[in-house]
């Protein structure tokens, strides 16, 4: 089997380890990038496509699908190369100067790399699933956890399932596009910021939408991946019957670090500790960076994860070349490096 060899892996194609791209590029250091998700973006592609984030420097407002896509474009200059739908099953160091390291992922694919970063965010994720029989017969073609376009949900029956911030934020914006929205909640209170549980009952007095509560998930009717319907009950054992093109359930995310939590690293309740300066791990070439990463007073906010990510390549630099000194400038002064060369 080929072993693909590059300078750095990065273990996540959310935006921080987009941005670690661009930063090990500007360093010429090349970079494979390897993700779960069959679509580069993490949560803002797989969450949060279409929702505003006010927070980018520079963006009064963008979306997380803009975000990501800003992202890729700069980064498209130093080719990165990308393994998609795939997890990293396993990091052995090839000898023992934490420079060189064999990566394995669920797909067989095997890089050797110089030095690793973890920006896994909140570690491998997926959906909690609703336990409704044969559900998995409809995923991904009348039942998704993710919306990817809401364009694609024009004209559409949908029922949507969940209390949180995704069901009722969804809920408002679909109501824009679809031909139906249903809003199903076990329970009369949201768990949704103030503004948006306001704004969707004003939606519901509108009859925009309806909201079946407390009601909730009971079965499916359908045939070949296609339902037409959406059973729910509600405590008492009431059942009704919604006519539906789409399922929505949004009941939160089930995380956890998966292969990530048996590297050795240390950890503190499921996060990385580094050293905020460096983003070194307690293993010399790995390094974490984003929402894994932890350290005293730490924000969680995508900015500190880009801020992260630049500590982690000129740390990863000096660490692979510590005889070459490297003179900082600014990339108004150097501009983008002309060739996506190997290392000194």
């Amino acid at each position: 089997m080929l072993v693909q060899t590059t300078d750095v892996v990065i273990i996540g194609a959310g935006p921080v380890g987009l941005f670690a791209v661009f930063e090990c590029g500007m360093l010429r250091l090349k970079c494979h990038v390897i993700d779960a998700l069959d679509v580069i973006g993490g949560q803002c592609t797989a969450l949060y496509s279409e929702k505003p984030i006010y927070d980018i420097p520079a963006y009064p407002q963008i979306t997380g699908a803009g975000l990501i896509e800003n992202l890729h474009q700069q980064i498209l200059p130093f080719h990165p190369a990308f393994h998609l739908g795939q997890q990293v099953t396993g990091i052995t160091p090839t000898d023992l100067t934490g420079k060189n390291w064999q990566i394995m992922t669920s797909k067989g694919t095997q890089i050797h790399a110089k030095a690793i970063i973890i920006a896994a965010g909140v570690g491998a994720f997926g959906p909690n699933r609703p336990p409704l029989p044969e559900i998995e017969d409809y995923e991904g073609k009348s039942v998704h956890y993710y919306i990817g376009s809401r364009e694609s949900y024009r004209n559409k029956n949908i029922v949507i399932a969940g209390g949180g911030d995704s069901a009722v934020d969804w809920a408002l914006s679909l109501s824009e596009v679809a031909g139906h929205v249903c809003v199903v909640h076990r329970r009369p209170k949201f768990r949704a910021s103030p503004e948006s549980e306001a704004r969707l009952k004003a939606l519901a007095n509108m009859g925009k939408i309806d909201l079946v509560i407390p009601f909730q998930l009971a079965g499916l009717e359908g045939d070949n991946g296609q339902i037409t319907a959406v059973i729910v009950q509600s405590l008492e054992g009431e059942t009704r019957t919604l006519p539906a093109d789409v399922l929505l359930p949004f009941f939160g995310l089930s995380m956890n670090l998966g292969p990530i939590a048996e590297w050795g690293l240390g950890l503190d309740n499921h996060h990385i500790i580094i050293d905020p300066l460096t983003a070194q791990t307690t293993r010399p070439g790995i390094y974490a960076i984003g929402d894994v990463a932890t350290y005293p007073h730490k924000l969680k906010l995508i900015l500190t994860g880009f801020s992260e990510a630049a500590y982690a390549a000129h740390a990863i630099r000096a660490f692979l070349y510590p005889e070459e000194i490297l003179h900082f400038e600014y990339s108004t002064t150097k501009g983008l490096p002309t060739t996506s060369a190997n290392a000194a």
